[in-house]
């Protein structure tokens, strides 16, 4: 579960404002979500996956992605045997009384498939985020506008995690004690592990009140908040940011002049175009642009 949450690697990426790292993000999500191209959106998943490498977050991106394919098998699976839409018949099955005659067309399982990569693709953008950007550089944007209500939101961030952690800390604990929790019977089992989750709970409760001493020590809610650490904006973040942008508008202009979509009903369209190329270069171009720099960052000393 580590594997799942932030961690700190001195790398290039997780070094960028986290203004400029959550417009890229959000590039990336929106991005995923306006195109329906399969071209469009296997482009979008290779740019993301190159991202997540230079993060060393390959065994997270694995979690995010079997995760992903648990809920497109059913997608693709589901949507040929109720979609009725498409014209081209591949193979003509029985009749069912809830869903009538099963026609599987090709559009259907084309459609099915495209929309499956959509959905890899948005996960791939919820992992980029979960290990390239920091809970509290992400919350500490919104202070600003809601400064309590982004404490209570950092602190639930942080608590899973570490509630994880410490469970596993109580069960090595309690191991070394002589506790076999594989041993026994079932309910003997079930007594070992709600003793383990009281304990948790003990410390928990300790924790919390830890967290409200330390914030009366710092006076929380007794002024306006005072920053202790500032974050400059500095060229790289600037140069990630208008990329990001870049690629945005690029985005948005090709959805409207009609490139970067695909008809599937009741045929399928035509999949690229000389258009659809220049595009999908522009995109990559912007897109990559992070990953050059990281490149560089770590291989040549004075790019830093």
């Amino acid at each position: 579960m580590e594997e799942l949450f932030y961690r700190e690697k001195d790398l290039f990426l997780q070094k960028l404002h986290p203004t400029a790292a959550m417009v890229f993000i959000c590039v990336l999500m929106v991005l995923s979500l306006i195109f329906t191209n399969p071209l469009y959106l296997a482009g979008l998943f290779l740019c993301t996956g190159f991202l997540i490498r230079e993060l060393q977050g390959l065994k997270s991106w694995e979690f995010f992605l079997k995760a992903g394919l648990l809920m497109t098998i059913p997608v693709m699976i589901i949507n040929p045997l109720v979609s009725k839409a498409g014209a081209t018949v591949l193979l003509r099955g029985p009749r069912l009384p809830a869903f009538g005659e099963i026609d599987i067309s090709m559009e259907a399982i084309f459609y099915g498939a495209v929309m499956s990569l959509r959905l890899l693709d948005v996960m791939s953008v919820f992992c980029l985020y979960n290990i390239m950007l920091h809970p509290d550089k992400t919350l500490n944007m919104l202070e600003r506008f809601a400064f309590k209500s982004t404490l209570v939101l950092s602190l639930a961030t942080r608590m899973f995690p570490a509630m994880l952690r410490r469970l596993e800390n109580i069960r090595e604990i309690q191991a070394v004690r002589g506790v076999d929790f594989e041993k026994g019977t079932f309910k003997e089992v079930l007594d070992k592990y709600m003793n383990l989750i009281y304990i948790l709970l003990l410390s928990s409760l300790e924790d919390s009140m830890e967290i409200a001493e330390a914030m009366q020590a710092r006076a929380f809610g007794s002024g306006r908040r005072t920053c202790y650490i500032r974050i400059p904006f500095k060229p790289r973040d600037f140069i990630c940011t208008a990329a990001g942008i870049a690629a945005l508008f690029a985005g948005i202009f090709g959805a409207v002049k009609g490139y970067g979509t695909m008809v599937f009903y009741p045929y399928l369209g035509h999949l690229i175009s000389r258009e659809d190329i220049l595009l999908l270069l522009f995109l990559h171009m912007m897109l990559l642009i992070p990953v050059f720099m990281s490149w560089g960052w770590r291989r040549c000393r004075y790019f830093r």
